[in-house]
């Protein structure tokens, strides 16, 4: 069995299905479980319905949902018979009626929980996955539809849930295997889960990379295939380097640092099941599906050294200094207690005698924790930065590799660095105007032709 996970751009259409369905049909020899993402830019849609039913813009919100009604109707038209369209598009008309009521109460209280949040974003799912049900039964390939709320089970933290990975593993072999009598295919929905009590939650955005990871694990999957629209990993962002290449395979670790530190192929969280079972992921491009992609392994005889680049554009370093830190036990407990309190995320730490310094990413409430520290230290907060991580396998071990980083960036500031502990990433902050200009210029170093070498 293998699990092919499509993301929105791979569904984002007819044609986009159209192909999608070619690409499952080379397939079912090894009994594929398809996880669909919404149709692209839908989720978008409908967060920012949510953000109109607080305002109690209730025209505004069923103006969004009214375009998001007719794409899947347009889409479904395209796909199916006459005769099957009747059908399915009751399915879908059933589903945003029933949302649309519910936005309508919500704006008629004018108060908006994170539960309810999650019910409406976790919509777009369901409709993508209603209509490529039915396109793959109409184009012949007897496909048995699976609620992901029956699968995967987490806990009550509604917008980024945590699975409780003893009822997956139970749960998701019984509703596959039922599923798949009679059938060449299953379908379900990424990113939508549910509590114990069947109360709907959401793994957090990117998380229907997730979802297939954790169906691979239960079902013991022969593969993971998640399906984008680039050509794999590859060693920067393409979209700021336009030399940048695909990679050919990387071990788990390498490929967990990279969606950690910034890179947007996986979600963070991808690696973790699989590694557990050791069931080997492959990144492929559903509009390219010929070419080979990148395939994520279990780090063995793999070649040490860099990888990739990654970075995050979108940055605040917190300088943290007290003579207090100097041979005294329990100050950085104190510090962090301090950002876990109010839920704020740490990305880098660097340490020194007196002095602590540490980045987080933007969007993240910080005032009450520079209060806080502020009681007991001197607190400076620098804005504007990027983060820059260099990415790979035992880079303690390569030889004059810190030269080659740093050399080639001596006409910029760097306002920290950071090695990390389990030597796959060398990270630094520099101004965020000159990311991308260095990010470029470091790449030619690292990967390119042997002038930059």
């Amino acid at each position: 069995m293998i699990i092919m996970k499509f993301g929105g751009t791979s569904v984002e259409s007819a044609e986009a299905i159209v192909r999608m369905m070619s690409i499952v049909r080379e397939r079912l020899s090894k009994r594929p479980v398809v996880v669909v993402s919404a149709f692209s830019k839908v989720t978008d849609s409908l967060y920012g319905i949510c953000d109109f039913a607080k305002a109690q813009d209730f025209n505004s919100a069923r103006k969004v949902l009214e375009e998001i009604r007719k794409r899947h109707i347009d889409a479904l038209a395209a796909l199916v018979t006459q005769s099957e369209f009747y059908d399915a598009s009751l399915k879908i008309n059933a589903i945003l009626d029933k949302l649309e009521n519910f936005v309508k109460v919500i704006c008629e209280l004018g108060e908006l929980s994170e539960r309810s949040r999650a019910v409406i974003i976790s919509r777009g799912e369901v409709l993508s996955s209603t209509v490529i049900c039915a396109a793959m039964n109409s184009c012949g390939i007897k496909t048995g539809f699976i609620d992901a709320k029956k699968m995967i089970i987490t806990d009550n933290v509604y917008l980024k849930a945590s699975p409780i990975m003893n009822e997956i593993r139970e749960r998701v072999p019984e509703q596959v295997n039922s599923a798949y009598v009679g059938m060449d295919a299953v379908i379900t929905q990424g990113f939508v889960s549910s509590t114990m009590d069947g109360i709907t939650t959401v793994l957090g955005r990117g998380g229907s990379d997730y979802s297939a990871s954790l169906i691979g694990m239960a079902m013991d999957a022969e593969e993971i295939e998640i399906w984008t629209d680039v050509d794999g990993v590859f060693t920067a962002d393409p979209r700021r380097v336009p030399t940048s290449k695909s990679i050919k395979i990387i071990s788990f670790e390498e490929a967990m640092e990279m969606a950690l530190f910034g890179a947007k192929v996986l979600h963070p969280l991808t690696i973790i099941p699989a590694l557990e079972k050791d069931i080997p992921v492959r990144v492929l491009n559903s509009k390219s599906p010929n070419h080979e992609g990148t395939l994520i392994v279990k780090d063995n005889d793999l070649q040490k050294g860099p990888k990739a680049l990654s970075f995050k554009e979108n940055i605040t370093v917190i300088n943290i200094f007290s003579t207090k830190m100097v041979d005294t036990f329990g100050f950085l407990e104190k510090v962090f207690e301090i950002f876990s309190r109010h839920h704020v995320s740490v990305d880098l730490i660097s340490t020194s005698e007196a002095n602590v310094s540490l980045t987080i990413e933007n969007g993240q409430n910080i005032d009450e924790v520079v209060r806080e520290l502020s009681t007991f230290s001197k607190i400076t907060v620098e804005n504007d930065k990027a983060q820059i991580s260099v990415i790979g396998k035992n880079l303690t071990h390569v030889k004059g590799l810190c030269t080659k980083i740093f050399g080639s960036l001596m006409d910029y500031k760097i306002y920290m660095i950071s090695q990390g502990a389990s030597a796959i990433n060398i990270s630094f902050v520099v101004g965020r105007a000159y990311m991308v200009e260095i990010v470029n210029k470091l790449h030619k170093k690292l990967f390119e032709d042997e002038s930059g070498n």
